[in-house]
């Protein structure tokens, strides 16, 4: 089971558009797909359409331990991708954890204990470098960047970069960059062209070949309760939705087959 984080500290750049849609777009590929919404707004569980009178367990009760990740994820209308929601108790989590022992470790241990149920695990974390992406960041095997293109991306980029480096030396040495994603892109905009120019001047192959452009269709989607890519799987945002999964995938190490793991 490979844990992918999906983080930047600033909101509004398309983490939960990415989560989203690249969860379906994996998930359509056969892999077994678990989302873990961790921000407090819950917005990645609202763009699946899970309501929150469904929302019996979250991902509230996984970090503080009232729940197994088994009783706390919900079965989407997307085969293959199951989600763990966020609610509004989460918006109290940063401050009940401070109490706990390896408060940086809650969730890494009930991945620990998961079993191999999915194949790939995304965490849509909140807009903050506080203990909530800390926690995902502690439980993660990589971390993928959406980037918006706009002047401030590289400022914003060097303070998660110098996050993760932190995180890196105390307490998942194993923590990789998977790669950054552009997001927001619009062709049009010269700003865009050369942020695009300098992010991948100072990254090189770090940053995916394919960018996510701005698209009316991919931002309507989740007030239906969809993906793009079933809302509307022939618009631009979902195709580069679907090439950016080609682009992941092949950056993922291969795993072992199952009946050699089971020996």
């Amino acid at each position: 089971m490979k844990c992918i984080a999906i983080a930047n500290q600033k909101g509004g750049v398309g983490k939960t558009t990415t989560a989203i849609n690249l969860g379906t777009a994996l998930a359509a590929t056969g892999m077994h797909v678990l989302l873990i919404d961790l921000d407090p707004q819950g917005n990645c569980s609202t763009g699946l359409g899970i309501n929150r009178a469904d929302r019996d367990r979250s991902s509230y009760d996984l970090l503080i331990g009232e729940a197994a990740l088994e009783d706390s994820y919900i079965a989407t209308r997307v085969p293959n991708l199951d989600i763990v929601p966020a609610t509004v108790d989460l918006s109290g989590a940063e401050i009940e954890l401070v109490e706990f022992d390896e408060r940086t470790h809650r969730l890494d241990k009930v991945f620990s204990r998961a079993g191999d149920r999915w194949d790939v695990v995304l965490i849509d974390c909140p807009p903050s470098l506080g203990l909530l992406t800390m926690n995902a960041m502690v439980a993660a095997d990589s971390l993928l960047v959406p980037l918006q293109c706009e002047f401030f991306a590289l400022e914003g980029l060097s303070q998660l970069l110098n996050t993760v480096e932190r995180i890196r030396t105390r307490f998942n040495p194993g923590l990789s960059i998977l790669g950054v994603a552009l997001t927001m892109y619009d062709r049009r905009n010269r700003l865009t062209e050369q942020v695009s120019e300098d992010v991948r001047a100072v990254l090189g192959k770090v940053v995916f070949d394919t960018v996510i452009p701005r698209n009316v269709r991919l931002s309507e989607a989740p007030s239906h309760g969809l993906p793009a890519l079933i809302y509307d799987h022939r618009c631009p945002g979902s195709e580069a939705y679907i090439a950016l999964a080609r682009e992941l995938i092949a950056r993922l190490p291969k795993p072992a087959p199952r009946d050699a793991q089971a020996a």
